[in-house]
């Protein structure tokens, strides 16, 4: 049933101006609409809703997060623009903050201005 509708990803802000400048600035996704509920951007034609809340816990696991074919190049345009990539203690990131799991996909995450937790991911198996 739900397998053939298209899936819409959420997220939550607390201050809809810097999402909006961070998602669409920073990330570069296409812009949708802004109204007083949600930012809606386009992610590759996926349907991503910036949700309007009053006061936000980000959560300590990841939200949202990105496949790509080049991880390295991805991680050093985001950190020109300013992005700042976490560092875990319990795993060995590379200098770049790239960890490679044991599937040997290649994981970097950062944070949003809200704080949530988002990533990157490179397979390396296809």
């Amino acid at each position: 049933m739900l397998r053939d509708c298209k899936i819409v990803a959420f997220i939550a802000t607390a201050d809809s101006a810097k999402a909006r400048s961070f998602y669409e600035g920073v990330l570069g996704l296409d812009f949708i609409s802004d109204d007083e509920f949600a930012i809606v951007l386009d992610a590759n034609g996926v349907e991503l809703r910036i949700q309007k809340v009053k006061a936000l816990m980000p959560h300590a696991h990841t939200q949202l997060g990105w496949r790509t074919t080049a991880i390295e190049g991805v991680v050093q345009t985001l950190r020109g623009r300013g992005v700042v990539f976490e560092r875990f203690p319990h795993l060995q990131q590379n200098a770049l903050g790239i960890w490679v799991a044991p599937s040997r996909t290649k994981v970097a995450w950062f944070k949003d201005p809200d704080g949530n937790l988002l990533s990157l991911s490179e397979s390396m198996n296809g």
